[in-house]
């Protein structure tokens, strides 16, 4: 059974948003494959899709990559010479925006909380090899006011800094999500239910608007590795709005219910449970795709679990959306 399309499309807001100046960094459609043999594993009755973008090739691809189409238009529009960023020492968002940086002839800071690595690996080496400069600070707490100090000095040496928030998780950097459920919409009909994992809200934000704008019903559940469901179900809200004000719509003024599942997060951001590495092996050895232990993992994990639960009938399709993460195997 297909979801039934919903009043509140706003054709007009869709159109709008083709005209809004974006770099071209995902230039094909990342892939829509079926996940037969893990629906197989599970005994599930569910139609099981994942939506790769782990598999968008530039720069180690992720949905970073569609954010900071967008990030990037306005920083060039604005004439900057640098990306200023921040993110953990593993943070992906951190090397997507280091890889956009140095495509497009741009200096990059990363400003990273955690300690510097003797010997860095996975994307802490991607950023070194980007060219990227790091700075390191003690507590994800300091990101803030360190990324304003780095503003400030950059700009009193005469270069032209462009601040890049955490996940680029605006309503400009959610736009890419928007744009992409029209991109899932040319490969197939809209799932029932999409899973992905929620952190700084951009990602959820962006499909559920892209869904609401495209007239779906399609539920759109996000689950936390760090934070509680609360906390990003209000910054959801917050940038479902602000995409609003960009595309001139009224379809997202009243948000429906933001679904956050914050029962997964374990020991808290950066640490395995036993379900995480169980959907760990489960993806590589049905399905050949790989998902980092610690974020990814933990979205598939629930999934897995809604599954053996019975939570989704036998006639919805359910979509993973792979948000990308595999360097973090090799940290």
């Amino acid at each position: 059974m297909r979801p039934e399309p919903s009043t509140a499309g706003d054709a007009p807001a869709i159109r709008r948003l083709a005209d809004v100046p974006r770099v071209p960094l995902v230039r094909t459609p990342s892939p829509l494959e079926e996940m037969s043999r893990l629906r197989a594993a599970l005994g599930a009755g569910s139609r099981l899709l994942v939506k790769r973008d782990d598999a968008i090739p530039f720069g180690f691809g992720g949905n970073k990559v569609r954010k900071l189409e967008y990030v990037a238009a306005a920083a060039l529009a604005e004439g900057a010479d640098t990306l200023v960023t921040v993110g953990g020492v593993q943070s992906n968002h951190a090397r997507a925006t280091a890889a956009t940086a140095a495509a497009l002839g741009l200096r990059c800071l990363i400003i990273a909380n955690g300690t510097r690595p003797d010997r860095p690996t996975a994307n802490a080496l991607l950023d070194v090899l980007l060219g990227a400069e790091v700075e390191y600070i003690a507590s994800r707490d300091e990101r803030e006011p360190a990324m304003a100090r780095a503003f400030d000095r950059l700009r009193a040496e005469g270069r032209r800094p462009y601040l890049v928030p955490l996940g680029a998780s605006t309503p400009l950097g959610a736009l890419g999500l928007v744009r992409a459920i029209g991109e899932l919409l040319e490969q197939a009909t809209a799932p029932d239910a999409i899973v992905h994992a929620s952190s700084s809200a951009g990602t959820q934000a962006g499909l559920m608007a892209g869904c609401a704008l495209h007239g779906l019903r399609t539920r759109v559940i996000g689950v936390s590795a760090d934070d509680p469901a609360a906390d990003i179900a209000a910054k959801v809200r917050e940038v479902m709005l602000g995409i609003g004000t960009m595309l001139g719509s009224d379809a997202l003024a009243s948000a429906r219910d933001v679904e956050v599942d914050d029962g997964r997060i374990g020991d808290g951001y950066g640490v395995p449970t036993d379900a995480s590495r169980e959907a760990q092996r489960l993806a590589a050895r049905t399905e050949g795709f790989f998902v980092d232990h610690t974020y990814t993992a933990k979205a598939l994990g629930a999934l897995v679990a809604y599954l053996r639960e019975g939570r989704f009938r036998e006639d919805e399709t359910v979509l993973f959306w792979h948000t990308g993460g595999q360097v973090g195997l090799f940290a």
